[in-house]
């Protein structure tokens, strides 16, 4: 019986040695692995790379331009050569991380035979007409027809002409070196009608440095897919005015047909309301030489704000709201009116703020004062006052008088207030604003997740990024294509898809979640476990180092 009680020692030794190591390896093995699995931050794929490459992206924005010689407008050698296709192409010095490149693609040929009757007309507006192609011309794409040197359809001391289409005339020369001449009066049209630096510059202002390509050019509205329109009228003084203003007619015969071009580059929504004792909130001074009141230009920034909180549309939108105001003033402060920075008085009586909107002053006419009782009938001219707010618009969208070249008859917009090419302009400018915009958003993204790793990045944020970077490359593919529609098409959905990923609210749930909380919570779970193991293992290692080097006993 003595033997056995050292046996049942030693069985239970071995026995408490094999638990304590069966537990340990069930803790390394399965315990352990499966806590980091199921406690590890998920994180789907992204393309970093693909990202990373976007920063050195080469925009080319090829300009399809087909041009048409009549006959007589090059010497007969030079017409023997038709048809040909010659590509000029020049880098935009802008200060940008994406370098920008714009292809001009002319097309030369031969012109047509109703094309020959068209400009053998004596009146271009007549020729233009005749000359409207029955198919839709595909957008940001020209057509400039060389007419011959003595041709009438231009007067005689114009060399081109810019129309309200997708087309424009030139006159030809009788040289040697007709096509190079020829090529230089084309390059300056196109370039008026398309892609300029200045085009450029104003849609990139908010990513250029502040220099000289962007302190000034800080007008026009960010692209967005959506704006909102308000018309106001501000009437400070109803006891002294009762105004009425026909701004329904006036939207629907001014305003929706230029909002009707513009739909390309956006839905528009249009509402109009009546503010009553709604004050600029600066006092006008009095001009004593012309017994009225004025408004100085350092004055008029601080007429936006007291207005702006009586307005109330911007509140709840979602998309950019351009607030337009027609201001009444009261009879203690008429007639007012608005002066430049050289304090001459601004012949529309109104200002416009960047990416804000415009005020107009409208004075009562002196003579509606005569022999009538307050408050006197005020009805609003809105053809003019509308004339104001559509220019104030084009310039709030970017939609500038172009650069024309010497020599050059621009007859300007017709009824719809833009040009069929201004608008193939804006969505140039639009497009490249967008990558950019995208671009950055992408980067900003892709650094912020790579800095942080404890940022779940769901399968839907992942899917929104891989679309938006397809959307990128596309958009830049159909711009070196010279697609404009698509591309735009293309790089709106790059940068809803971007603002989308980017602004997901699943990137914040574990942001502020830092380590020292990690270990707060886990500590205490596995301490009390992982002691009683740990110092069994570390007593079987001693055990086991003892036995290893006990001498051996020789007989």
């Amino acid at each position: 019986m003595a033997a056995a009680g050292p046996a049942a020692t030693d069985l239970e030794v071995v026995r408490g040695k094999r638990a304590a190591l069966f537990f340990a390896t069930v803790v390394i093995v399965l315990g352990l692995p499966l806590w980091w699995k199921t406690t590890e931050t998920y994180r789907a794929p992204l393309p970093y790379s693909e990202i990373s490459g976007l920063n050195s992206l080469k925009l080319r924005l090829m300009v399809p331009v087909t041009v048409v010689f009549t006959q007589e407008s090059v010497p007969l050698d030079d017409q023997e050569k038709l048809p040909f296709t010659v590509v000029h192409e020049r880098e935009i010095p802008l200060k940008y991380k994406l370098k920008i490149k714009c292809r001009f693609q002319k097309a030369y040929r031969r012109a047509l035979d109703h094309e020959e009757a068209a400009l053998s007309l004596g009146n271009i507006q007549e020729a233009e007409t005749m000359l409207a192609e029955p198919s839709e011309q595909a957008e940001g794409s020209l057509t400039v027809y060389v007419i011959s040197e003595r041709s009438s359809l231009l007067p005689q001391d114009m060399m081109s002409y810019i129309g309200p289409k997708r087309m424009a005339v030139v006159r030809g020369i009788m040289h040697r070196e007709a096509f190079n001449i020829i090529g230089r009066r084309i390059i300056q049209v196109a370039q008026a009608m398309s892609l300029t630096e200045d085009v450029l510059a104003a849609a990139l202002a908010d990513h250029l440095p502040e220099d000289k390509w962007s302190s000034d050019k800080r007008r026009p509205l960010k692209s967005s897919l959506g704006y909102e329109i308000t018309f106001s009228l501000l009437n400070p003084d109803p006891k002294s005015h009762d105004v009425h203003w026909d701004i329904e007619g006036a939207v629907r015969r001014h305003v929706q047909p230029f909002l009707g071009a513009l739909s390309a580059a956006g839905n528009f929504s249009v509402d109009s309301q009546i503010l009553y004792y709604a004050m600029l909130g600066v006092n006008p001074r009095f001009d004593s030489a012309s017994s009225s009141y004025y408004l100085a230009a350092h004055s008029l920034p601080h007429v936006i704000n007291p207005v702006e909180s009586r307005l109330g549309s911007s509140a709840a939108s979602l998309y950019p709201v351009l607030n337009f105001l027609l201001y009444v003033p009261e009879l203690a402060h008429s007639p007012l009116y608005i002066q430049d920075k050289d304090g001459a008085p601004v012949t529309t009586n109104a200002f416009h703020s960047p990416r804000w909107g415009g005020i107009m002053v409208y004075n009562v006419d002196p003579k509606a004062y005569n022999g009538s009782q307050l408050p006197v009938s005020v009805e609003v001219d809105m053809v003019r006052v509308m004339e104001v707010f559509l220019a104030q618009l084009r310039l709030l969208f970017g939609i500038a008088q172009p650069q024309l070249p010497p020599k050059c008859l621009f007859l300007g917009p017709k009824s719809e207030g833009i040009m069929t090419w201004e608008l193939d302009r804006l969505l140039w400018a639009r497009s490249v604003e967008n990558l950019a915009t995208a671009t950055t958003t992408l980067t900003s993204l892709a650094q912020l997740l790579g800095k942080i790793s404890n940022i779940v990045i769901k399968d839907d944020v992942a899917s929104e990024v891989y679309r938006a970077v397809a959307a990128v490359q596309k958009a830049a593919e159909e711009l070196s294509s010279g697609h404009l529609a698509s591309a735009f098409a293309a790089s709106r959905e790059a940068v809803t898809s971007s603002e989308r990923a980017f602004f997901d609210p699943s990137l914040l749930h574990l942001l502020y979640f830092p380590d020292d909380q990690k270990f707060a919570i886990y500590i205490p779970l596995f301490l009390p476990m992982a002691v009683p193991i740990l110092l069994s293992l570390f007593k079987i290692f001693l055990e086991t180092r003892k036995s290893w080097k006990k001498p051996e006993k020789i007989d």
